[in-house]
C-alpha cells in the first residue's frame, strides 16, 4: 500500500513541479506555447492576466513548495518529527486543488466569473479536457495521502 501511496503523490509532485517550471520559463517573458503573452494569458487563464515574474515567480514558489510537501509526506510519513506539519501541508495542496477543480467545473457549466467567452475557446477546452480533471485526481490523491495514518 505505501509504494502505491508513493506512486500517486510522486506523479502530483511531478505535476506541480511541471507547472512549477512553466511558470518559471514564463518569468523570462516568453510567452510559449502562445504568440504572445495577452494569447498565453487568454488560452490558459480565459482573462487578460500578465505573466510577468511578479506574478509567476511567486506562484511557481508555491507550486514547488507544493510538490516538496507532498513528496515528504508520503515518503517521510505522519510518524516523522515533523509528520504533522507535513500531514497539514498536504491537506493544503488538496484544498487548494480540489477548489480549483470545483472552479473549473463551475466555469465548465457556465459560470464565467468575469472570463471573456469570446477570447476562451482555447482555455474552455483545456479547462474541460485536462485543468480540472486534473486538479480533481489530484485532490483526491492529496486528500487520501493527507487522511493516511502511517
Amino acid at each position: 500500500m505505501k509504494s502505491c501511496t508513493t506512486t500517486a503523490a510522486t506523479a502530483v509532485a511531478a505535476i506541480l513541479a511541471t507547472d512549477g517550471l512553466l511558470h518559471l520559463y514564463w518569468a523570462t517573458d516568453s510567452s510559449w506555447p502562445a504568440a504572445d503573452a495577452r494569447s498565453l494569458s487568454y488560452a490558459v487563464l480565459g482573462a487578460e492576466v500578465p505573466f510577468t515574474p511578479p506574478v509567476v515567480l511567486p506562484l511557481a514558489a508555491l507550486l514547488f513548495t507544493a510538490a516538496a510537501l507532498v513528496t515528504a509526506r508520503a515518503r517521510l510519513g505522519r510518524s516523522h518529527r515533523y509528520g504533522r506539519l507535513l500531514q497539514l501541508g498536504t491537506a493544503a495542496v488538496a484544498c487548494g486543488t480540489a477548489l480549483r477543480g470545483l472552479v473549473g467545473v463551475a466555469w465548465a457549466c457556465g459560470v464565467e466569473a468575469g472570463l471573456d467567452p469570446g477570447a476562451g475557446d482555447t482555455f474552455y477546452w483545456l479547462n474541460l479536457g485536462l485543468y480540472t480533471p486534473l486538479c480533481l485526481a489530484m485532490a483526491a490523491v492529496t486528500t487520501g495521502l493527507a487522511r493516511e495514518r502511517s
